[in-house]
């Protein structure tokens, strides 16, 4: 990825801490270039651990600092105590949030018309291996967007949306899908227990099983539904329990039902904040 330019990161939880890594170990980006702003001290101990410099608050950072990006961090409740100490990088600087639920609107009330890119990685991220669903307002350009990009990267794949409400739709899938496919081990767990597994066992098999499935459903090329067909001989085991997992209402009706009940929630939690 292009390396030209600094970096500033607002907030280093576990995701923003999640992006310098990939920053530093996966992108090449050196740790000079990147500037953290943390108010909480062990947070900053683990981001000087790093090698990068940590600060306490916006104040604090370099006044002649012209970043390539912003990236925010933070929890939602804080976004509008904290976002005008930004205001004065938005000459140079793409601003990127990760904040949960906060449209582009309230970054542009501060900031004006700058570019603005809304993004949501979801829970693997924390392993370099999620998936980031983002939306771009009307003043980031293309070369900004391939930036932002790049930096999402460190963490996991991409997805640029056409429209700014899909984020929403995306929560329901990449979002939360994570903890539907949690459940799934568990569910797939507890099964194996009934039929006679021993308990550890279970929950091996079950972990490896999707762990096994799902790489194997990334890097072939046949679909899911192909892949399905082939591991499922005419009246065979398989068979006999996708019988069970397909009927109406089947699981393919439970995640529509999940998806939407998300998807609904998302919109409330907009709506509220």
């Amino acid at each position: 990825m292009g390396q030209s330019g600094e970096i500033v990161l607002v907030g280093c939880g576990n995701m923003g801490f999640a992006l310098l890594e990939g920053w530093v170990a996966r992108s090449g980006i050196a740790a000079d270039r990147i500037h953290v702003v943390e108010p909480a001290e062990a947070l900053r101990r683990r981001v000087a651990a790093a090698g990068v410099e940590a600060y306490a608050d916006a104040s604090d950072l370099p006044r002649t600092l012209q970043p390539r990006a912003v990236i925010i961090a933070v929890k939602p409740q804080v976004i509008g105590s904290m976002l005008a100490a930004y205001r004065r990088f938005s000459a140079t600087a793409a601003f990127v949030s990760i904040a949960a639920g906060v449209p582009i609107a309230t970054f542009e009330a501060t900031l004006g018309e700058v570019a603005i890119v809304r993004a949501m990685p979801n829970m693997p991220a924390s392993i370099g291996m999620g998936v980031i669903a983002a939306f771009a307002n009307a003043h980031t350009g293309n070369v900004q967007m391939a930036y932002v990009t790049d930096l999402l990267a460190a963490v996991g794949s991409v997805h640029w949306l056409p429209e700014e409400k899909l984020i929403d739709a995306a929560t329901a899938i990449s979002g939360s899908g994570p903890a539907y496919l949690f459940h799934f081990i568990e569910c797939l767990t507890e099964a194996g227990i009934a039929v006679g597994l021993p308990a550890e066992t279970a929950h091996a098999l079950a972990k490896q099983t999707v762990d096994g499935a799902s790489t194997l459903a990334s890097v072939s090329v046949f679909s899911p539904t192909e892949l399905r067909q082939q591991v499922t001989s005419p009246n065979g085991t398989t068979a006999a329990a996708l019988d069970v997992l397909m009927a109406e209402p089947g699981l393919a009706a439970l995640l529509k039902g999940a998806a939407a009940a998300a998807y609904r929630r998302a919109l409330e939690l907009a709506a509220a904040g």
